[in-house]
């Protein structure tokens, strides 16, 4: 059946009590969009960053009386509404129209991550079968490609490997079909852990090649290569012990930092590692580096 969007113009300051009231009023969904091409890379740990200026769409149901609702929205909101319209989505196949933005993206001379409702461009490759889902790491972002075009151009046969901050599972994943022999994969999200073991499956891997810990949980164990794709707040705070996990001779691959971070997490782990230069891609930054 079609919808009814309606798109409100809100700053920051107002975006929270808009949310609650379209949701008063009988909003299915509300989403917030940047408004003004403000990216807000880092957020504090437990934040829920909104932009300066900030679209809002509620979508509501296409028999819904936009006039009463918009006197609704003002009288709640007590004050005009702001600069709004409404608009009629029509009805399509959404999980269709959703795939089409997925796509396989080749991310080396031997690597392909594809989605598993489309056949991998180059069968004879390694292809890493990954569906988007609620754990972050599909390939697209910039920090999980450098990571993934890094994991492609090194040895790792034989090699065993820590993925701290695993997501979906994604850089461990590539790390075994690349050759590695044992991950160890953690998470301080639950969701994150059950998103690795789902997608280690599609992939053909047994559940102890992959298996899942939460930080306290992870078992005090030194790898051949230690990957960490998250923050730049946590990767500093991270490092002595990020070093004391990985093995004197081997690789640290660090992302998930923008570029005016690069050199405080370089200094806090220099005690520790040698570092190549780095490798950038629209603001972000990988970092890798050898355990002396």
């Amino acid at each position: 059946m079609p919808w009814l969007q309606l798109r409100i113009n809100s700053s920051r300051e107002q975006a929270q009590r808009i949310e609650d009231v379209l949701l008063e009023v009988g909003a299915a969904s509300v989403t917030f969009e940047d408004n003004a091409d403000e990216p807000i890379l880092e957020p504090a740990l437990g934040e829920t960053p909104l932009w300066g200026q900030t679209r809002i769409t509620g979508l509501f149901d296409a028999e819904t009386n936009t006039d009463a609702t918009n006197q609704i929205l003002k009288n709640k909101l007590g004050q005009t509404l702001p600069d709004h319209s409404w608009e009629l989505l029509e009805d399509k196949d959404w999980e269709r129209e959703w795939m089409k933005h997925y796509q396989p993206i080749q991310c080396g001379e031997r690597l392909w991550i594809c989605p598993s409702w489309l056949a991998p461009p180059q069968p004879e490759s390694i292809n890493l079968l990954l569906d988007p889902g609620l754990a972050f790491g599909t390939g697209t972002h910039p920090t999980t490609f450098l990571c993934l075009q890094w994991l492609d151009g090194i040895h790792l046969d034989g090699k065993t490997v820590t993925d701290y901050g695993c997501g979906s599972g994604i850089l461990a994943i590539a790390s075994l079909l690349l050759g590695a022999t044992s991950t160890i994969c953690v998470d301080i999200d639950p969701q994150a852990l059950s998103a690795t073991a789902d997608n280690a499956q599609r992939n053909g891997l047994a559940p102890d090649r992959t298996p899942v810990y939460l930080p306290d949980q992870a078992p005090e164990k030194t790898t051949d290569i230690m990957i960490a794709n998250i923050l730049a707040g946590p990767l500093v705070s991270l490092a002595p012990k990020l070093a004391s996990l990985t093995n004197s001779g081997g690789r640290l691959c660090l992302s998930g930092i923008i570029e005016s971070q690069a050199q405080e997490v370089i200094d806090s782990y220099q005690p520790w590692f040698d570092f190549d230069p780095p490798a950038s891609s629209e603001q972000w930054v990988r970092l890798t580096a050898v355990k002396r």
